[in-house]
């Protein structure tokens, strides 16, 4: 089961994943108009380009820094809750920040994508309640 320590850290991993590829999106505009002649220089211009944008390094930072939150989160989390509770909670903060700044939503399809991500973390979470208090576990003694 969850601690508050830890439902707070993996909730800020998907706040600064989910929250920041929208942001990550609209700082890498313009980057298709970087062009060069050879491969290993067009990679290198637009590590130049990205890496000298604010408008894309400042949400890469905080999404990296996410990553490092979640790193150490894992050390005392259950990774088989973990990992689904964190990547479905980052889809649905991916598409409301994408809102927030104005991005199509994707209707009433969105709407029904959300309600079924927060029935499949709350089921994880009652599933991992239910197996650390033994609620509906057979007692070993009555086989």
């Amino acid at each position: 089961m969850f601690r508050p320590g830890e439902v707070f850290c993996l909730l800020l991993v998907a706040i600064l994943w989910g929250g920041t590829n929208p942001f990550l999106k609209k700082g890498t505009e313009g980057i298709e108009e970087v062009q060069k002649k050879n491969k290993l220089l067009q990679f290198l211009a637009e590590l130049k380009f990205l890496f000298l944008n604010f408008k894309y390094l400042v949400p890469f930072l905080l999404n990296q820094s996410g990553s490092l939150v979640f790193y150490f989160t894992l050390a005392s989390t259950d990774l088989s809750l973990a990992v689904p509770v964190v990547n479905s909670l980052t889809f649905l903060f991916t598409l409301l920040m994408g809102k927030v700044l104005g991005e199509e939503f994707g209707g009433k399809g969105a709407i029904m994508g959300m309600l079924l991500i927060m029935c499949g973390v709350t089921v994880c979470v009652l599933s991992s309640v239910s197996e650390t208090h033994g609620i509906g576990a057979r007692n070993i003694s009555e086989t």
